[in-house]
């Protein structure tokens, strides 16, 4: 039997999550990303802004080492299986790799917000946008 845990990240963070719809009843882990944080110096008002999304979803909150944190978080919960939202983010892929060492993860397809091939921008929320609302509206 499938005992999963769902993996909350910053690019399927909403309670329409498809882990969130498909395991309704899943435990959920988020964790903050130190090393990640530095590298985009997330502002004050962005990680206030992402903690209060997460005070809206089932979840439990760490910090550290993610592939770490959700891997303890999965044998606290005697999970045999992770289940995520993909992402771009070739950081994504990294933490992906190290956990399926240990155990399988399962990566569902998000819906996209815009339909666009080129490059964007991920870094600041004005420069995407800039370039998607053309494609949006």
């Amino acid at each position: 039997m499938q005992n999963q845990i769902i993996w909350l990240h910053g690019d399927c963070l909403s309670p329409e999550s498809p882990a969130l719809q498909r395991h309704p009843e899943a435990s959920a882990i988020w964790v903050w990303d130190d090393a990640l944080i530095d590298e985009w110096q997330l502002s004050l008002k962005r990680i206030v802004f992402i903690y209060e999304c997460l005070l809206e979803l089932p979840v439990v909150i760490r910090r550290g080492d993610v592939a770490a944190e959700v891997l303890a978080f999965a044998q606290e919960c005697s999970a045999n299986k992770i289940v995520t939202a993909e992402s771009p983010s070739p950081r994504f892929q990294d933490i992906c790799r190290e956990i399926k060492r240990s155990i399988p993860v399962e990566v569902l397809p998000l819906e996209p917000f815009v339909r666009y091939d080129g490059d964007i921008d991920l870094k600041r929320f004005s420069r995407y946008w800039r370039v998607a609302k053309k494609y949006v509206f």
